[in-house]
């Protein structure tokens, strides 16, 4: 017994030295970068120029809803005034109904390009009365903010490229890689009529891009539980969206002679063991990257855990499980969105049916959410359609593409982390990942959890300064890239 007692000490004492090792070898990720180029914003101008871009109500068309279609050729229009260089010096293609398409053609045709995206569409505006400053009013406040839909997402974005491009033209600034920059009009609605129909024009013309960046993840502060600096979240792969329906029909008939099971009764026992029985939990590819890259930023016990994933991953992943937010990076997930039954309360209903958005994590296909599905109902009686698109590509951490992201951000915020993250919502950036394996989400603006509230919500902003630094961080990585 002794020697066993002293075999297992041995072992532990084994396995703790080990542990401890690998915590000390996990070194940091973050890139040594030089200072920025010097480039002059005009904070104050393209303040008002975003300001202006803000009134014009372009909400995408769905449901049965068109576009405003005078509202998206204002936009153009003004667009087209403010940044005359860019009109004048780069192709300009209209795809679809409002997206646009420019090229700035390089000194060497022979390099991939470059494809820069943003989008001109915004959600509507919710109890506009409620709102601080009228949310299509485009008011540059004396706070120091820009008040409109779209300042954040995603007009910000856009104008900040624009200028950035603008200004590189002004000081005669010649790429050797052609930069393409693409802005759909319907993002907010699944890309079709724009992003998708870009991705396929370049497809067409056997276009392979060097790298793609889109909007994304913003410089988190106080957003990573344990680390104290800002950190940049830079999407690297982003989860699918699916409508699954589940449908039970019966034969119907008075509400007062009931059967022992109705349709509804049915689906609500399905759509109950659904969310009961949920995908399992993995902690990979994009959430991984994350606590590889800000894992070596924090006190020894959490830096213990994230050098130690091969051990802790169970718990890591149980400890995320308790928050949605966080429970939606590590998993497949199913919500139940809406019902329907009969149309009377004393009327059995011949047809119930339940529809569920999906997010399929990347490496969970749509096959493998039928599958789930049918496993957990385990009833021939429901039945089930599931159609959506499928989870990104992760995007790999070992291209030109990354190391140039990573320094242009370093260099313009030299006090900010930059690490890899799952994207849980959708962007247009997963039209394009055929055409590159370096696809990346990132929006160059500092928010906290109250400006995250603001996105899609009441009183979205982007103050001042936030957008001048956008621009310089736009102007930077178009040099590092281009070169």
């Amino acid at each position: 017994m002794k020697r066993v007692l002293l075999a297992l000490l041995a072992l532990l004492l084994l396995l703790v030295g080990g542990l401890v090792v690998r915590t000390l070898r996990f070194g940091s990720r973050q890139v040594a970068a030089e200072p920025a180029e010097p480039f002059s914003v005009d904070a104050t101008g393209a303040a008002e120029r975003l300001a202006e871009a803000l009134r014009h109500r372009t909400v995408a068309a769905s449901d049965g809803t068109g576009a405003e279609d005078a509202a998206f050729q204002a936009l153009h229009a003004q667009l087209v005034a403010q940044f005359p260089l860019v009109h004048a010096q780069l192709g300009h293609e209209t795809v679809g109904a409002h997206s646009h398409l420019y090229t700035w053609k390089g000194t060497e045709p022979g390099l991939q390009p470059v494809l820069l995206m943003g989008h001109l569409d915004v959600v509507p505006a919710e109890a506009e009365a409620t709102w601080s400053h009228p949310p299509f009013g485009g008011a540059v406040v004396a706070d120091g903010y820009v008040y409109g839909r779209g300042a954040l997402d995603d007009k910000g974005s856009v104008l900040a490229i624009l200028e950035a491009v603008e200004g590189l033209l002004a000081q005669g600034h010649r790429p050797r890689r052609t930069v393409l920059l693409a802005f759909g009009a319907d993002e907010e609605v699944g890309g079709r009529d724009g992003a998708a129909l870009v991705a396929k024009l370049l497809r067409e013309r056997g276009v392979r891009l060097e790298s793609v960046l889109d909007e994304g993840g913003p410089i988190g502060v106080g957003l990573v539980p344990g680390v104290d600096a800002p950190v940049a979240l830079v999407g690297v792969a982003e989860k699918g969206s699916a409508r699954v329906e589940l449908v039970v029909r019966s034969a119907g008939g008075h509400a007062s002679m009931p059967p022992p099971q109705t349709a509804a009764g049915i689906l609500a026992r399905a759509v109950v063991r659904l969310e009961e029985h949920p995908f399992e939990p993995g902690l990979r590819g994009g959430t991984l990257s994350l606590f590889e890259h800000v894992g070596p930023e924090m006190g020894f016990g959490k830096r213990l855990l994230f050098a130690n994933t091969w051990l802790f991953a169970p718990l890591i992943e149980r400890q995320m499980a308790q928050a949605p937010s966080t429970n939606a990076s590590i998993r497949t997930t199913f919500a139940a969105t809406m019902l329907e039954g009969s149309p009377k309360p004393n009327v059995l209903p011949s047809q119930a049916r339940a529809v569920l958005n999906v997010r399929p994590l990347p490496g969970d296909s749509l096959e493998d959410v039928r599958a789930h599905v049918r496993d957990v109902v385990d009833d021939a009686r429901v039945e089930l359609l599931a159609e959506g698109d499928e989870a990104s590509p992760v995007s790999r951490l070992d291209t030109e593409g990354w190391r140039q992201l990573q320094r242009s951000i370093r260099q313009v915020f030299p006090d900010v982390l930059v690490a890899p993250f799952l994207t849980v919502a959708a962007t247009d950036s997963r039209h394009f990942h055929p055409l590159s394996d370096s696809v990346y989400r990132f929006m160059p603006v500092r928010m906290t959890r109250e400006d995250l509230a603001r996105m899609h919500g009441r009183d979205e902003r982007l103050s001042v300064a936030g957008h001048a630094a956008a621009i310089r961080f736009y102007a930077q990585y178009l040099r590092n890239t281009t070169r």
